[in-house]
């Protein structure tokens, strides 16, 4: 129980975005549009956190995935939102400015 609370918090297993990209990782973005335009990762593609489960149809099967937003609070909910979805590789990859120097 004490690893998932870690894992939940950030404390887990470190996490290589880049090899993640190489294995065709996609970067799902779930702040909102007006955030996201002011800046994002490259390659990155903004599914709004409210517009997640709506938009499924947007994001890829079998690849891994890495959420991310301004602060990490949004993209932990993204990865559960992904992983109740029967998603099965989601991490959470935080800040997207913290993310964006990790890839």
């Amino acid at each position: 129980m004490i690893n998932s609370i870690k894992n939940a918090l950030g404390f887990g297993p470190k996490v290589d975005y880049k090899e993640l990209l190489k294995k065709g990782a996609q970067i799902i973005d779930v702040r909102s549009r007006g955030e996201f335009a002011s800046g994002h990762v490259n390659g990155s593609i903004n599914l709004p956190l409210n517009e997640l489960t709506s938009s499924a149809n947007k994001i890829k099967k079998n690849v891994p995935l890495i959420t991310c937003c301004a602060s990490g609070m949004r993209s932990a909910s993204g990865k559960s939102t992904l992983i109740s979805m029967g998603y099965t590789e989601v991490h959470n990859g935080g800040g997207w400015m913290s993310l964006n120097g990790k890839v």
